[in-house]
């Protein structure tokens, strides 16, 4: 028996993104509390997300959005990673309020820096986990966006998308 690359292909990336989901869940969190929504997109999520994207393009105006969506088009699996905006209790300042309790009450939607920070390190990891299997991919703040708007992480008012693709030629350089 022959089995192919292309064979392969899919699960292969399908494996790589279930481990960059771990990496992501286990990153360290501010006060150990964990706010972070993780998911994988594969099949027809794939093609509503690029939909979406394309529908943000091109009701905003922003082609940058529409040329992420082809990016996702070409993609086998998108890790979404999010975060809830919840105020960890710190009081530290960092989002321009005295204390967390006059951030929620005047602003709820000012973003807790914590959970920014922790968001970040979760990516960092995440991506971490497809540079080590050689799986190319590129953090994208628009699939967030899109990602948002259809609710595919639902309490997450912050969520950043890794697309990854397996092909000689990289979808998300050079585009």
């Amino acid at each position: 028996m022959i089995i192919t690359e292309q064979e392969k292909r899919r699960a292969a990336l399908e494996a790589v993104a279930e481990k960059m989901m771990a990496a992501a869940r286990t990153a360290p969190k501010a006060r150990g509390t964990d706010n972070l929504g993780i998911a994988m997109v594969t099949g027809e999520d794939i093609s509503r997300l690029s939909a979406e994207m394309e529908k943000l393009g091109n009701e905003n105006d922003l082609a940058f959005f529409i040329r992420d969506a082809a990016c996702i088009a070409a993609s086998e699996a998108v890790v979404l990673i999010g975060t809830a905006n919840k105020a960890l209790g710190l009081d530290c300042g960092y989002c321009g309020f005295p204390s967390c309790a006059e951030k929620c009450k005047i602003s709820p939607g000012t973003p807790c820096i914590f959970n920014s920070n922790d968001l970040g390190i979760a990516v960092g990891s995440a991506v971490s986990v497809a540079a080590d299997n050689r799986v190319d991919n590129r953090v994208m703040f628009s699939a967030g966006v899109a990602a948002r708007a259809l609710d595919m992480l639902p309490g997450c008012c912050y969520i950043l998308a890794i697309p990854l693709s397996c092909s000689g030629k990289s979808n998300f350089f050079d585009r």
